[in-house]
């Protein structure tokens, strides 16, 4: 089997994406399907080992990849690696900024330092790697950047240090969308609800035990959404099918945002619509397994 995108065959075919974040979890799907399509994809993350097994699997499914290992937080490897990749593929069409993490706690239990590396990891280095990207290619050759966010509408209680730096990065996707809309250069964002991705693996499974159904509960679709559901926006946001939009910020969320703005409403079981997963090698984290053969998810 090869990944089922929604696009035509061939979309990005002679085009070279960066993906950051590649190693894993979301990143991953979407370097599948931008293969898929006929892209190079660039796959960019800190674990050497996480991307060459993305790169191993993309290359047997028959697509075309590369990687580069570093900490997009460092400005000089930023710089650097960006350069590698021009001279090796002359020009970069498309930039992905999915790379990012965090951890639950209280806004009063956040120390300085992990508040940093959170706006690090999710708003700096993401700017980085625009800038870089724009100054070495995309401000000759045009180009798309589409940046990962997040649900923080209302509020990210228990992620405060996240929910700031994605709104952050909101912000700069307007601003850099305005800037650099002169020389041909796209910028959008795609903001993920809850969605079933390896991401979960990184904390707690009793936690997510107990959260997880209330979330979905709180999802007017009545569930949590696929990786592939992600994908598909953001390289419709890449592909030329977009040409006319910039600075926005996709909600995909299964309606979750807009509970903010009815106090009336009232969630109630759903059969939530279809469900598309066309990724082929995607995975379930373990506890979602757990809670959906209970029938709790």
């Amino acid at each position: 089997m090869r990944y089922q995108s929604q696009l035509r065959p061939g979309s990005f075919s002679g085009q070279t994406h960066l993906v950051t974040g590649g190693g894993s979890g979301i990143g991953r799907c979407i370097a599948h399907e931008l293969a898929s399509l006929g892209a190079h994809v660039v796959l960019i993350g800190r674990s050497a080992e996480k991307l060459a097994l993305v790169a191993e699997e993309i290359r047997s499914d028959g697509g075309d990849c590369s990687l580069h290992s570093l900490d997009i937080r460092d400005e000089d490897a930023v710089r650097d690696t960006v350069a590698a990749i021009v001279q090796a593929r002359q020009c970069i069409h498309g930039l992905v900024n999915n790379a990012g993490g965090q951890f639950p706690a209280p806004l009063e239990q956040i120390k300085s330092k992990g508040f940093e590396a959170v706006v690090r990891s999710n708003l700096l280095g993401g700017f980085l790697m625009a800038r870089e990207v724009f100054l070495q290619s995309m401000k000759t050759h045009g180009g798309s950047i589409v940046n990962i966010t997040a649900d923080n509408v209302g509020g990210m209680p228990m992620m405060g240090h996240s929910g700031a730096a994605r709104a952050g990065m909101e912000n700069l996707t307007e601003t850099a969308a305005l800037e650099w809309a002169a020389h041909g250069v796209r910028v959008n964002a795609v903001a993920p609800g809850y969605i079933l991705s390896s991401g979960f693996d990184t904390y707690d499974p009793e936690f997510l035990r107990e959260l997880l159904p209330g979330f979905r509960d709180s999802i007017p679709l009545y569930r949590l959404g696929e990786e592939a559901e992600i994908s598909g926006a953001v390289c419709f946001l890449l592909s030329d099918a977009a040409s006319y939009i910039t600075g926005q910020t996709l909600r995909i969320d299964g309606g979750s945002s807009l509970k903010h703005h009815s106090p009336l409403w009232r969630p109630a079981p759903a059969c939530g619509g279809n469900r598309f997963n066309g990724f082929h090698r995607s995975r379930r984290p373990q506890v979602v397994e757990e809670l959906e053969a209970e029938g709790k998810l």
